[in-house]
């Protein structure tokens, strides 16, 4: 008897181990969704893509010894990628980039695979925030040298687009018509398509050769607010909590988890708010408030980019999101 259930057991178990797995949910319905695929899915109506997450310098950094960074040299997350987002209009058949990094080529990719139309290779418009390196640095690949793209449409607000008109090897791209500069201003409206609207607005940050911008991206149904960069939440004449509560998506720079993280550098250097501060000034706020959140652009040594890392799961136990690359959100 007892050798008869045994064999039985065993059995089962066999027949268990044979027994394929279930798939892992797609976004083929485009649910709004926080994801960690390896490559984006089919977009089958107007949509943001999250296309990278990291600040400026990636993952690994460059020069890092650190922990955080060593294993990274030889052993490459793909999912690493510097912050950009993507905004695809399936309907009128247009792609739209935010941020060109130094990623931009697997980017621009990614972003034409998601479409369910046969997308060009550029995208119909890229939208820049402002002239430091992981934001602006990848239209260098739009040259001769590179994709030699004709007359791509660049939106930039004024000091921005002088800057690019100015300075080489910009002022190249644009003698030879590989780009083309589309001027923005402050607080004013850009009608992309009937179906999205884009409204870049200023923000306190380190302006060097520009200004710096976030932007609003106003779908059909819902909208989504983009700030990658920004100094402390108190230097903004805006208020964060409100801006929040005027759309459906919040994707806010969460450079650095904690002062602890840099305490190698001087913090008046690099004034962005924490994320510890974050959670903190939003710490009141409903449920369905802190939902919106979506924390991106982690420097290398940020915690948070670790999904398993126990600050990481704390950011999601007090209600808030962390930007995962390929995230799909329905606009």
């Amino acid at each position: 008897m007892i050798k008869n259930l045994l064999n039985i057991c065993v059995l089962l178990l066999l027949f268990n181990a044979c027994k394929p797995k279930d798939k892992p949910a797609t976004a083929t319905d485009n649910t709004d969704r926080n994801t960690t695929n390896s490559s984006p899915t089919k977009i089958n109506n107007t949509a943001l893509i999250i296309l990278g997450t990291v600040q400026d310098a990636g993952s690994p950094q460059i020069g890092c010894k650190k922990d955080c960074c060593k294993d990274l040299f030889t052993n490459p997350d793909a999912s690493r990628k510097v912050v950009s987002l993507g905004v695809i209009d399936t309907k009128n058949k247009a792609t739209f980039l935010f941020e060109a990094t130094p990623d931009i080529a697997t980017q621009v990719k990614a972003l034409k695979n998601s479409a369910n139309f046969n997308a060009k290779e550029t995208p119909t418009g890229i939208f820049l925030t402002h002239a430091h390196i992981g934001h602006y640095a990848g239209l260098m690949f739009l040259g001769k040298e590179a994709m030699n793209a004709n007359c791509a449409a660049v939106y930039a607000m004024p000091k921005m687009k002088t800057f690019l008109e100015n300075n080489g090897p910009w002022s190249q791209l644009m003698a030879n018509k590989n780009i083309e500069i589309k001027a923005t201003e402050n607080n004013k409206k850009i009608q992309l398509t009937p179906s999205l609207k884009v409204v870049p607005f200023t923000v306190p940050h380190r302006d060097e050769f520009s200004e710096t911008v976030g932007y609003t991206i106003i779908g059909p149904n819902k909208s989504a607010l983009f700030i990658p960069d920004i100094d402390k939440w108190n230097k903004w004449e805006q208020d964060i909590i409100a801006e929040i509560a005027k759309v459906d998506y919040a994707f806010i720079d969460a450079t650095f988890y904690d002062a602890e993280e840099i305490n190698n550098r001087d913090i008046s250097e690099i004034p962005h708010p924490f994320i510890v501060e974050s959670m903190e000034l939003f710490k009141e706020l409903p449920k369905a408030e802190k939902s919106k959140i979506n924390f991106i652009h982690f420097n290398h040594t940020n915690p948070a980019l670790n999904i398993e890392s126990a600050k990481a799961k704390q950011i999601i136990q007090n209600g808030f999101n962390i930007a995962q690359i390929n995230g799909i959100y329905n606009l």
